[in-house]
């Protein structure tokens, strides 16, 4: 199990397109992949539990991929974030 922390810089959050290409990227992999944010954790896999996690600009998440290809989801996902998630 590996988990990394990152900040959202989207203008407007994980609205509905970044949270799609991030859920999109994290169904790539057998890891199970799970967004914490606040007291929430939630299934990085599913577009609503990322809606419904309310992340805003500039907010921290953590994501944990637990696995036999955490590491490749990990890295992936996190590119994916720091290159704006599409935006």
């Amino acid at each position: 199990m590996i988990s990394r922390t990152f900040v959202i810089k989207n203008n407007a959050g994980l609205h509905i397109k970044p949270a799609a290409l991030l859920c999109t990227e994290a169904m790539k992999y057998q890891s199970s992949v799970t967004l914490s944010f606040g007291n929430t954790v939630t299934n990085a896999k599913s577009v609503i539990n990322v809606l419904s996690a309310c992340v805003k600009c500039n907010d921290s998440i953590t994501l944990t991929c637990e696995g036999a290809d955490e590491q490749e989801a990990m890295e992936n996902l996190g590119k994916l974030i720091a290159e704006g998630l599409g935006e």
